[in-house]
């Protein structure tokens, strides 16, 4: 019984004694979180008269706590000796996850006097509770002087020459040269632009089909549509005879397409007999009325109409001779190409343009910092 009294004894300021540990061990964050820090520091601890150096405040808080830095402007003195030049800026950071943050102050100072200055402490406020730095020391030195001849002067120097080097002008002569490149490129893409000319003229050598052969072809390819077979034959007749039509330009040499089929035939007669032309004539004669008075013919008629177009062009044809030189003429996609040119024209001399102009303003920028 005596025994249990004792260790309960015992045992009571030990519980008292943990239940106060533990709740020191939970402020103990928000302590150290609250804690502040203030420092201010100069880079250097020696200067001469007008020579500028860095004054540093660092500040750590905690990240929710309201920080007032102090309000220094420039031109503004910190003591008698000591002024503000300029402001450098705020640097911010976050610390511990976020909780804590330091704040950096820089500032730019100068002094005019030759003393040991002792700056006074700086203060900054934290949720309205002032803080104050150390003190800091900055020995301010004078420039030597000539003690010994103390009325020697010297007069103004005059502006001086420096010589004239062509490896300070090379960049700007080389801009100048690439600027001309350009602008003659820009006139190149300008004139095929506007005279609607392509970028790249693809050119082969092909020989020229005689005008039988061509005549011969367009007729094979109206045979094998076999528009001849058909009712309304107002097509074929109209593909066939412009296909003589055509022959009869390349052949005799006078415009056949513009003229009447009347007209075709007496001009012929120039250089045919009627007997040769009675065939065709009657073709002719054939398609004006199927095309302008609705006549209707017989498959047998068109198909007979077709053998004489034939006879026509073998019993005219003027054989040509294989060796001659074949001549050039421009790729079929090439002349599809010349309709999506335009914008791919404009876009590359928009391109050009810019580049130009960059190269001229950088070559006016070297140029003017080369004279001063």
């Amino acid at each position: 019984m005596l025994n249990h009294q004792y260790q309960r004894k015992q045992t009571m300021p030990t519980r008292l004694w943990s239940a106060l540990l533990c709740v020191l061990l939970l402020l103990t964050p928000l302590h150290t979180a609250a804690q502040v820090v203030f420092e201010a520091r100069i880079d250097t601890l020696l200067m001469l008269i007008g020579e500028q150096r860095e004054l540093t405040l660092d500040v750590t808080c905690g990240a929710k706590q309201k920080l007032k830095m102090p309000d220094f402007r420039p031109q503004q003195p910190i003591n008698g000796q000591v002024e503000v030049v300029d402001i450098l800026g705020t640097d911010t950071t976050l610390l511990d996850d976020g909780k804590r943050m330091q704040v950096i102050q820089r500032y730019t100072i100068t002094a005019w006097d030759s003393a040991f200055v002792l700056l006074p402490a700086f203060t900054v406020e934290v949720d309205g509770k002032p803080y104050q730095s150390k003190q800091l020391a900055l020995k301010v030195l004078t420039i030597p002087v000539d003690t010994v001849q103390v009325d020697q002067f010297f007069p103004n120097k005059d502006i001086q020459r420096n010589p004239f080097s062509w490896d300070d002008w090379k960049p700007v002569i080389w801009f100048l040269v690439i600027n001309q490149l350009l602008l003659l490129i820009l006139l190149w893409l300008y004139t095929h632009w506007h005279e609607n000319k392509p970028l790249i003229q693809i050119i082969r050598r092909k020989r020229k089909l005689p005008p039988h052969q061509v005549a011969m072809n367009e007729i094979e390819r109206i045979k094998g549509e076999r528009k001849w077979a058909e009712e309304d034959s107002k097509e074929y007749y109209t593909e066939l005879t412009d296909t003589l039509r055509n022959y009869i330009r390349e052949r005799y040499g006078f415009n056949a397409m513009e003229m009447t089929s009347t007209e075709i035939i007496e001009r012929l007669l120039q250089e045919q007999d009627e007997t040769a032309l009675a065939e065709l004539r009657q073709l002719f004669t054939t398609a004006d009325l199927v095309k302008f008075a609705k006549y209707t013919t017989m498959i047998n008629e068109n198909d007979a109409n077709l053998v004489s177009a034939i006879d026509f062009i073998n019993q005219t044809k003027i054989e040509v001779d294989p060796n001659i030189p074949e001549e050039e003429v421009i790729v079929p996609e090439e002349v599809k190409q010349l309709q999506a040119r335009s914008l791919t024209m404009k876009i590359m001399m928009g391109v050009v343009i810019f580049v130009a102009l960059v190269a001229i303003v950088y070559a006016v920028y070297l140029t003017i910092d080369l004279i001063r």
